[in-house]
């Protein structure tokens, strides 16, 4: 039994410009050929054109699609490979649904800032350690003296603050307003008050910081948890401030 290439498309969804192509480059053949071109496919061709569209749906070029195409002599072994390869794909997307599902839950709800240990998970803090030491020397002598004095409990309660004020500031990412607005630029205020309780940041300095938080890095996956785009956002929002508020401080 076969079946015409009008039949084919509407069955799988391919069009019949892709089906000449891949009968062009040699991916997939017809079965066979009859009056005016038309094309027919049979059910072995069909497997075949199952097992290319689930290995372009994993990532892969049509050369790299016929090299294992026509590697394969076993058809059951090569389909149980697809067959584990989609299942792994959907097992990665599902994890990336939930945690995203989780973020918008959160975000919607206004909670981001109730579970700051989750937000913070695996925060690498010697990622940055090197270069502060390196780059600011004297504020790093500052926030390492403030450091050693803060409590368990004050480490909690900061890192309580610092999500909530991420949480606003998404609340200021997602409603457009810009940078330089003053609701944003008053949390930025905030953030600076918050930075300043462990070491002196000048005009450079708060906006090198800014910088940090937008690179790549532990930073801005935290940022970039609560919302997309928005260490990009807080980066900008913080080189304005610098700009505007504390410029006028240096020298």
């Amino acid at each position: 039994m076969s079946w015409p290439m009008g039949e084919v498309c509407r069955m799988s969804g391919v069009t019949s410009r892709t089906l000449r192509h891949y009968h062009h480059v040699g991916l997939l053949l017809p079965e066979s050929t009859g009056p005016g071109g038309l094309r027919h496919y049979g059910r072995r061709e069909l497997r075949r054109l199952q097992r290319i569209l689930v290995m372009r749906e994993l990532g892969l070029g049509l050369a790299d699609i016929r090299r294992v195409l026509d590697s394969e002599h076993d058809e059951v072994t090569a389909l149980r490979q697809h067959l584990h390869d989609l299942e792994a794909e959907r097992d990665r997307l599902s994890l990336l649904v939930e945690t995203v599902r989780r973020t918008v839950d959160a975000l919607e709800e206004n909670d981001v800032s109730s579970n700051p240990e989750e937000l913070f998970a695996g925060f690498d803090t010697d990622h940055y350690t090197e270069r502060a030491r390196t780059d600011w020397p004297e504020q790093w002598d500052q926030a390492k003296a403030a450091g050693e004095r803060i409590t368990p409990e004050e480490a909690d309660r900061m890192r309580a603050e610092a999500a909530e004020q991420m949480t606003r500031m998404a609340r200021h990412l997602r409603a457009g307003s810009p940078p330089d607005s003053p609701d944003v630029q008053a949390e930025i205020d905030i953030h600076y008050q918050q930075v300043s309780l462990m070491w002196a940041p000048d005009a450079d300095s708060f906006a090198h910081l800014g910088r940090v938080y937008a690179e790549d890095g532990p930073w801005r996956e935290v940022y970039e948890r609560v919302a997309p785009g928005l260490a990009d956002y807080q980066s900008e929002a913080m080189r304005v401030y610098a700009e505007l508020r504390l410029s006028g401080e240096d020298g």
